[in-house]
């Protein structure tokens, strides 16, 4: 019985070491903040900001291939995570916001294109320039680069239209438009498909060399 007595003496000694608990207490604290850490991160990526990677040149010049870039998911209103619908929306994209959306023919890509026309505008191109309701508009961000023979039938998008774009949705085009594969070809973006507006370019690579863009990085997006 004293044996037994010792060893639970010993037993609750080793349980009561300052060691033993301060350790446990310092595993608990960091299990604490890495918990805490990924809930927030997923909070922000779900609800705030989301990252995304450019990998066409659809964009150029306003976004070249390997720029990364931070999308503001509260641009235009709260969504519903995973069910794609708006909880609350108190704004839509404007002509000249730059969004990133599910793109209409296979809603596991996103894709990143400049607003053109809003609901109830009617969008016409002509050789290449743009009108909007009857009359051709400024159009800064527009960039001719010539076009792909690899990527289809030359002049396909040098006239399109006129076309009234449809309530709840908008007609979108890359900035490089003799290779941008958008609403031209495949129609309009219904507004629920819209994830948010672009505005910051957070890092760049170059190409394969992996040479870092110093001077792209912490741009804003126009």
């Amino acid at each position: 019985m004293a044996s037994e007595k010792v060893n639970k003496v010993k037993e609750q000694s080793i349980m009561d070491d300052p060691a033993t608990v301060k350790a446990k207490s310092t595993f608990r604290e960091y299990a604490e903040a890495i918990i805490m850490a990924l809930v927030l991160a997923l909070f922000i990526r779900t609800f705030i900001v989301q990252a995304f990677k450019i990998p066409s040149g659809s964009m150029i010049p306003t976004l070249e291939i390997g720029d990364h870039i931070l999308v503001n998911k509260l641009s235009y209103g709260l969504r519903i995570p995973f069910l794609e619908r708006y909880l609350v929306q108190y704004s839509t994209p404007q002509r000249s916001d730059v969004v990133v959306f599910i793109y209409p023919e296979d809603r596991s890509k996103d894709f990143i294109k400049r607003v053109i026309g809003v609901a109830g505008d009617t969008v016409e191109i002509r050789a290449k320039k743009v009108f909007i309701n009857g009359k051709q508009v400024d159009d800064p961000h527009a960039h001719f680069a010539g076009y792909d023979p690899q990527a289809g039938a030359a002049g396909s998008g040098d006239d399109y239209g006129p076309k009234v774009v449809p309530q709840n949705h908008i007609f979108v085009m890359g900035d490089n438009r003799d290779r941008s594969y958008d609403s031209r070809f495949w129609g309009f973006v219904n507004l629920e498909e819209v994830r948010g507006k672009a505005f910051l370019i957070y890092w760049s690579w170059d190409g394969s060399d992996r040479w870092i863009r110093w001077e792209r990085l912490g741009s804003i997006i126009y």
